[in-house]
């Protein structure tokens, strides 16, 4: 599996590419760039702006986050600071994604707030939901029955939420962003 996101795209490059029954020179036709540029991103060497992976996938057929999206696993979490980062080449601007939707998703958002001294138990949900957690302040302890992890201000995790779960505040002043996916 590719560690870096640079790995990342390139192996979302060469994946999208072949599918869509493309050269290297008729993508980096489409899309408006070099084919050495394009070679040197599915050797994952270089460094993409967001302009270039957005006019690939638009060349593609596919969603920005398809190209920038790391591999996944059940349960995921996305450090502060961390994660598939792109920058532009036009403004002070980084873009950095933590989940895309599937489609035909639908999404509740739930803004929380939760003290230390008790653990939110919850029982599963209907079979499908994935749960996106974002911690704003504090420290919170969430996930499925042992596989919980310990997430501090601006984490992200996700995991699934059709199975027993629970959050717990860690900090006094603990808030997290909540996104229940019913798919």
């Amino acid at each position: 599996m590719p560690e870096r996101p640079l790995d990342w795209i390139a192996t979302a490059l060469r994946r999208e590419r072949t599918r869509a029954g493309l050269s290297l020179s008729e993508l980096a036709k489409r899309a408006g760039i070099a084919k050495s540029t394009l070679s040197q991103l599915e050797a994952a060497s270089g460094n993409p702006s967001v302009e270039t992976l957005w006019a690939l996938g638009v060349a593609l057929g596919v969603p920005f986050s398809t190209l920038v999206e790391p591999p996944v696993s059940s349960v995921r979490v996305v450090r502060a600071g961390q994660g598939p980062t792109v920058a532009s080449e036009r403004a002070d601007f980084a873009a950095t994604l933590l989940s895309s939707s599937p489609p035909g998703a639908r999404r509740d958002i739930y803004h929380l707030r939760a003290e230390p001294g008790a653990v939110r138990e919850s029982e599963p949900h209907i079979p499908g939901t994935v749960e996106h957690l974002i911690v704003g302040s504090g420290r919170v302890k969430a996930g499925p029955a042992g596989e919980e992890a310990e997430l501090d201000s601006g984490d992200y995790m996700t995991y699934r939420g059709d199975v027993a779960h629970s959050y717990e505040a860690l900090e006094p002043g603990t808030t997290f962003v909540l996104v229940m996916q019913h798919v």
